[in-house]
């Protein structure tokens, strides 16, 4: 099995996992030899070289099937057999800090490690299955958070006013889409473009999935931390910008719209499918119409879509009605560079290597903040956007396709939001 082919022993490792205790660290031990810990070293070292975002180790009735989370798309990476995988699951319970005798409750934790010298971590989580525990790990790679706005595939037009929104004084800024679609990078790469000596900077996240250098205060949320009573206890800290990892409940949306209120720059992140929903879900959640026109700045909503692997993409005819889903028509076509990527052993055969977000953008100008005071439904809402110059995901995506960068599957998988009756 692929998981097994490597060793990782001798005084040059490469990987290591790492143990805190009272805080302090130590490396964890294990005899170096055992079949369990060039496992787990392994499944780490492999999830790492490929670029994957989460490791899934899935019980089932005569083995443990290991799967990679690629790009946003699962992949079999091999299977241990029953003796071989309650060994390696110890281990990583061990490793995250997890009772190994406890296998009837769920069991949270955090796995810290060392790959090259570089520091990492993961979320652990391990759940009871019909067949064993089914332990998954969502890897926290700093460096590949530590990401420019440039990077992310904003448009121009996007990417300008954005910059310019997030230097504002004080006001609430929110970035939206599901889990997974990119919200934390946009929020992380914004923060790294304010001046973090003469502003004082924190951030309530769960989890802390990037460190920064210098002067920005981080803190994890807790059972006993939750959002509201972390967000509080900053606004006595004399804070000039907070971001907060997400708006989960009522408690903490009014603790953030009274923050960006009264003289604070708040960041955070809801989960809506697009800009100007945001806003009817902010009303949802109990915060006067009133209140959300005098405190917005700006709703930026995004997905994550595969981009074309540059090694192997080539010109492709899509189909008509593909590129008519999408929204292209006839006056698109001239100077379009339609492509697809055929598969290769760079991108595993799958044609992908990589994501880009696809965008939409509407700001708090003096109408919208009118339409919004009124009550104004989403029809009326997005009618003013529009004269704002605004543009969907899907026309960002349709733009993506036109200049090769995905393909119209990828676009209408990502932006498609609309229930099947």
């Amino acid at each position: 099995m692929s998981i097994q082919e490597h060793g990782n022993w001798g005084a040059a490792k490469r990987f290591r996992l790492i143990i805190r205790e009272q805080g302090q660290t130590r490396e964890m031990g294990g005899n170096e030899m055992s079949l369990a810990v060039s496992i787990v070293d392994n499944i780490m070292m492999q999830a790492l070289d490929t670029g994957t975002s989460d490791i899934h180790l899935q019980p089932e009735r005569d083995q443990l099937r290991i799967r990679f989370r690629q790009d946003g798309i699962l992949h079999d990476n091999g299977q241990l057999p029953p003796e071989q995988a309650a060994n390696v699951l110890a281990r990583l319970k061990l490793a995250a800090g997890m009772r190994i005798d406890e296998t009837r409750e769920p069991q949270d934790g955090r796995i810290d490690m060392e790959y090259d010298s570089r520091r990492l971590s993961a979320r652990a989580s391990c759940v009871p299955s019909l067949n064993g525990e089914k332990f998954v790990m969502r890897l926290l790679d700093p460096q590949s958070m530590k990401v420019d706005l440039e990077s992310l595939g904003m448009p121009p037009s996007v990417m300008e006013i954005w910059t310019r929104l997030i230097q504002v004084p004080y006001g609430l800024i929110l970035v939206t889409g599901p889990t997974g679609s990119g919200k934390t990078s946009t929020l992380y790469a914004s923060l790294q473009q304010l001046d973090r000596k003469k502003r004082n900077i924190v951030t309530v996240e769960d989890p802390v999935e990037y460190e920064f250098d210098d002067n920005i205060a981080q803190v994890q949320v807790t059972e006993k931390m939750t959002f509201p009573r972390v967000m509080r206890a900053f606004l006595r800290q004399d804070p000039d910008v907070m971001m907060v990892g997400e708006m989960r409940d009522p408690e903490s949306l009014h603790i953030g719209i009274q923050a960006g209120l009264t003289g604070h720059l708040v960041l955070s992140t809801l989960h809506t499918n697009n800009a100007i929903e945001s806003i009817g879900r902010m009303v949802d959640m109990d915060a006067e119409p009133y209140l959300i026109s005098g405190v917005l700045v700006g709703i930026m909503a995004q997905r994550l879509v595969r981009r074309n692997c540059p090694k192997c993409a080539a010109p492709f005819p899509y189909a008509r009605v593909e590129l008519e889903d999408l929204g292209c028509s006839a006056d698109d076509m001239p100077g379009a560079k339609l492509m697809k990527g055929e598969g290769c052993p760079e991108c595993r055969g799958t044609g992908f290597k990589g994501r880009i977000g696809v965008f939409e953008l509407v700001t708090g100008d003096r109408p919208l903040k009118q339409a919004i005071h009124d009550g104004a439904g989403y029809p009326e809402l997005l009618a003013v956007a529009r004269t704002q110059g605004f543009k969907t995901m899907q026309e960002d995506g349709k733009q993506k396709v036109l200049a090769g960068l995905t393909t119209p599957e990828e676009v209408l998988k990502a932006v498609s939001t609309q229930a099947v009756e």
